[in-house]
C-alpha cells in the first residue's frame, strides 16, 4: 500500500444492521393507509381551489399553483421524489438570481422549502408515539453542524460582544451551512435504497451535462447564449460578466461550473470502474464535463481536476487514470483552444501575472486581511458576511476571493478546524466505501475526489458554499453513506442504519 493510501484504513465491507428509529427508540410508525388517502384527496381539492382563484388572475400562476401542488403530492406518495427533484433541478436554477423570480430566494431555496417541508409533514404525520423528534447524528453529520455553528452563532455572539450591529448580509450568510445541511438532511431521509442511489447519480450527471453544454458554448460565444442568459443569470445584472469567455452557465459562476463538472467526472470514473452503465454513454458524459472544466477557463479549476486525478488514481491506480485523463484533457484543450489562449495572454500583462489575480491579491491586502489581523478577529472571525460594498466595483461588493481568509473571517479558529474535522472524517469514510461495490461506492469515489481538490483550491476561493456545486457535494455525502450498501429494499421511514 502506498503512503498515501496508508493514511486512511480499508476495513472489510460491513453488514448493515437496522438499528434504533431516528427520534430515539420504539416501533418505527407508519401513517395509515386510510389516513394517507384522506391527505392526498385533501391536497388536490385545496390545489384545484388555489388554482381556480389564481386562473381569475393570472393562467401562468395558475400552471405553477398546479405544479406545486403535483410535486407535494408525488413527494408524499413516494419521498425519494425529494432528492431526485433537487438533485436535477438545483444545477439547472441556482443561478438564477435571487429575488428576480421568487421574493428573497433562489428557485432552488425555493424548491428545497417545498419537498422538504412535504418530508416534514410526512414524519410528523406518520408519528403515533406522541413524542418529539429526536435526530440522531453521526460524526460527519457532527462536523456539518459544528461548521454552521461556528459560521452563524459564535461570529454573531462576537459581534455583539463587540457592540458591532449585524446587517443583513450578516444574517443571510449565517444561513448558508444551515442551508447546506438541510439539504444533505433532506437527501438523507428520502433516499433510503441503493438502487435509488443509483437513480439519483444519473440525474445528477444529466443535470450536470447541460450546465457543461451551456457553459462551452457560451464560452465559445456560439448561438448567443450568453444573451439569452444575461436575462436571468447575469450577477447583479452585470452582463459584462457572461461575455468574457468564460462558462459560467446556469450556475453563474465559472469555478462552480468546474466544480460540479469535476464531482461528476469523478462519478462517470467510478461508474466505469464498477462497470455500471453503457460505457460509450458514460465516456461521452465524461469528455463533456472535462470539456465544462475547461470552459470554466479558471486556473484553480484546472489545478482543483489536476488534484482530484491525482486522488482517483489512489482508487483507480494512476496507470489508468494516465491513460485515459492525458488523451481526453488533449482533446478538451485542442476543442476549447480559443478558451485557454485566451486566459494565458494574461501572463503577457506588466506584471507577468493575470490581472484577476493581482486584483484578488490586492482586495484581500485592502479589504479583509487588515481587519482580520487586528485585534482577535482570527479568533473567532469578524462577521459571517463574506462580502464588503464598494461603490467602484462593477458588482457593488467585494468578495472574500481566498477560501480559508473566509473561514477565519466568518467563524475564527472553530470555523477553520471544524472545517478539517469535516474533511477528515468525510474522506476517510469515502474512502472505505470507495473500496466497495454499487452506487453509494461510487457516490463515495466522487466524495473524495472532490473534496481532495477542494482542501487546495480553498487557498483561492471559498468552494465549500458555491451555488449549485456545494448543493451537488453536500446531496452527494448523503448519498456516501454505509447504511446503504446492499440496501435494496426501503428501509423503515426515517429509520437509522447503522454499521
Amino acid at each position: 500500500m502506498s503512503a498515501g493510501a496508508a493514511l486512511f484504513e480499508r476495513p472489510a465491507q460491513p453488514a448493515p444492521v437496522l438499528g434504533r428509529p431516528w427520534w430515539g427508540g420504539g416501533r418505527t410508525p407508519r401513517l395509515d393507509p386510510r389516513a394517507r388517502g384522506r391527505i392526498f384527496v385533501g391536497l388536490a381539492v385545496l390545489g384545484a381551489l388555489v388554482a381556480g382563484g389564481l386562473l381569475t388572475l393570472s393562467p401562468i400562476l395558475a400552471l405553477v399553483a398546479l405544479a406545486v401542488v403535483g410535486l407535494v403530492a408525488w413527494v408524499w406518495v413516494r419521498p425519494q421524489v425529494a432528492a431526485y427533484v433537487v438533485i436535477f433541478c438545483t444545477p439547472l436554477v441556482a443561478g438564477i438570481n435571487r429575488g428576480s423570480v421568487i421574493p428573497l430566494l433562489r428557485p432552488n431555496e425555493a424548491i428545497d422549502l417545498v419537498v422538504g417541508g412535504v418530508l416534514f409533514a410526512r414524519g410528523v404525520f406518520g408519528v403515533r408515539t406522541g413524542q418529539m423528534p429526536r435526530l440522531k447524528l453521526d460524526t460527519l453529520e457532527w462536523t456539518l453542524v459544528a461548521m454552521a455553528v461556528a459560521s452563524s452563532i459564535v461570529p454573531l455572539l462576537w459581534m455583539y460582544v463587540r457592540s458591532v450591529h449585524p446587517t443583513s448580509d450578516d444574517l443571510q450568510y449565517s444561513l448558508v451551512l444551515w442551508k447546506f445541511f438541510g439539504l444533505y438532511l433532506l437527501v438523507r431521509f428520502s433516499i433510503r435504497t441503493s438502487e435509488q442511489v443509483l437513480v439519483a447519480l444519473w440525474l445528477g450527471m444529466a443535470s450536470c451535462a447541460i450546465v457543461c453544454g451551456v457553459a462551452i458554448l457560451q464560452a465559445l460565444n456560439l448561438f448567443g447564449v450568453p444573451h439569452l442568459l444575461s436575462a436571468y443569470f447575469a450577477p447583479y445584472g452585470v452582463d459584462g460578466a457572461l461575455t468574457i469567455e468564460r462558462g459560467s452557465s446556469l450556475l453563474s459562476l465559472p469555478a462552480a461550473v468546474a466544480d460540479l463538472a469535476i464531482l461528476n467526472l469523478a462519478v462517470v470514473v467510478g461508474m466505469l470502474l464498477l462497470g455500471m452503465g453503457n460505457r460509450l454513454v458514460l465516456a461521452g458524459l465524461g469528455l463533456l464535463f472535462l470539456l465544462g472544466v475547461i470552459s470554466a477557463a479558471e486556473f484553480s479549476s484546472v489545478l482543483a481536476l489536476l488534484v482530484a486525478a491525482v486522488a482517483l488514481s489512489f482508487i483507480v491506480g494512476a496507470g489508468r487514470v494516465i491513460k485515459f485523463g492525458v488523451p481526453s484533457l488533449v482533446i478538451g484543450g485542442y476543442a476549447l483552444k480559443s478558451v485557454v489562449g485566451t486566459r494565458l495572454l494574461g501572463f503577457s500583462s506588466s506584471t507577468g501575472l493575470p490581472v484577476s489575480w493581482v486584483g484578488r491579491l490586492n482586495n484581500l491586502r485592502t479589504y479583509f486581511w487588515p481587519t482580520l489581523s487586528s485585534g482577535w478577529n482570527w479568533v473567532l472571525g469578524v462577521r459571517p458576511a463574506a462580502r464588503v460594498p464598494v461603490a467602484s466595483q462593477a458588482f457593488g461588493y467585494v468578495w472574500i476571493e481566498s477560501g480559508y481568509t473566509w473561514l477565519l473571517w466568518g467563524g475564527g479558529i472553530p470555523l477553520l478546524a471544524s472545517y478539517f474535522a469535516f474533511i477528515w472524517v468525510a474522506m476517510r469514510r469515502a474512502w472505505r466505501l470507495a473500496t466497495q461495490s454499487g452506487p453509494v461506492a461510487v457516490a463515495a469515489v466522487a466524495v473524495f475526489a472532490l473534496l481532495a481538490s477542494q482542501v487546495v483550491v480553498m487557498l483561492f476561493d471559498p468552494h465549500l458554499t458555491y451555488r449549485g456545486s456545494a448543493d451537488a457535494l453536500f446531496a452527494m455525502l448523503a448519498l456516501a453513506r454505509p447504511q446503504l450498501l446492499g440496501a435494496r429494499k426501503a428501509q423503515p421511514e426515517f429509520a437509522e442504519v447503522r454499521p
